[in-house]
């Protein structure tokens, strides 16, 4: 089946989206986040002043080919090195996008080539043509007093405390033109799951790519963390009614058409917030196992194919 899809997000969720995506199309188009801070990503980044590739990697390894050849690649990719040096904890795939950048100056070209390595299904982009920054607005402990201001992916998927608001900086970053005809063409759009302020949220605060996404004909699945309780993440404390509502405060014009749960999590504000927002909930199996905070691939397939087959 060749269903054009894009899927949106960063790290494991989208990693874990990919991998049943792959089974259901071949057309289909990764949009990845790209303000991680931390780590081989974090170091790269400041040290050449590239896009953080850790992200990107992860979902090139979650598209390649289900081969020999695409499965000893992926595993090469994800290859981290252990020593006293300063190469310690830097995934190989990290550094082969530096070195690829470095070379050809363009994200894509880069980006394409280590696709064309792994035989990818599909194809991997960045969110925004440059690396961005997350801040965020933490509630202010008593009243009367502003809000804390934390700035970073890391910092806030760390925070402790109520997350009011987001922002990037820059708050408009450009958008590739392989993202906007990527939306423009496709007939599905899956958001999540995922770390919901620095991995979910980031892109609907791009403008272009809001815009596009308020104009797309495609039908636009939001998929939700597991239980918010096993969530180790920013959004921990956030139920997933409350989720929603933040996204759809910062982008009130993008449509949700489904809104896919995990059926362990409780129902009587799920499908009041669906209702409100003239969503279809679909509630599935798609946990590891109960109480796990990961989604099964081939119970993510089994929804999606539903969904989408």
């Amino acid at each position: 089946m060749n269903t054009r899809i894009v899927a949106f997000g960063g790290g494991h969720g989208l990693a874990a989206m990919l991998s049943a995506l792959r089974d259901i199309s071949s057309e289909i188009t990764a949009v990845v986040t790209v303000a991680d801070n931390g780590g081989s990503s974090g170091q790269l980044r400041s040290e050449f002043g590239v896009m953080p590739p850790g992200d990107l990697r992860m979902a090139l390894s979650a598209l390649c080919s289900d081969d020999e050849w695409g499965s000893s690649w992926a595993q090469a990719l994800q290859h981290r090195f252990e020593s006293e040096g300063p190469l310690n904890g830097h995934a190989l795939g990290n550094l082969l996008l530096t070195a690829l950048w470095n070379l050809n100056n363009d994200p894509v070209v880069g980006l394409d080539k280590v696709g064309e390595l792994l035989r990818i299904v599909g194809r991997v982009l960045p969110m925004a043509a440059i690396p961005i920054e997350i801040e965020a607005t933490l509630k202010p402990l008593s009243s009367g007093q502003p809000g804390r201001v934390i700035r970073g992916q890391v910092e806030v998927a760390e925070a402790a405390g109520e997350v009011v608001s987001v922002r990037l900086i820059p708050d408009s970053p450009p958008v590739l033109s392989e993202v906007l005809e990527a939306i423009e063409n496709a007939e599905w759009i899956t958001i999540g799951p995922g770390s919901w302020y620095s991995s979910v949220l980031p892109h609907l605060l791009v403008p272009q790519i809001r815009t596009a996404l308020s104009n797309s004909s495609a039908k636009i699945v939001v998929f939700l963390n597991l239980d918010a309780r096993t969530v180790k993440d920013e959004a921990s404390a956030l139920s997933p009614e409350v989720q929603i509502e933040f996204l759809k405060t910062h982008a009130p014009e993008v449509k949700i058409d489904y809104l896919v749960a995990d059926n362990s999590i409780k129902t009587t504000g799920l499908e009041a917030i669906a209702q409100k927002y003239q969503a279809q909930l679909i509630l599935s199996d798609l946990a590891h196992h109960p109480g796990s905070d990961q989604h099964d691939r081939f119970k993510v397939l089994s929804t999606l194919k539903k969904l989408i087959g």
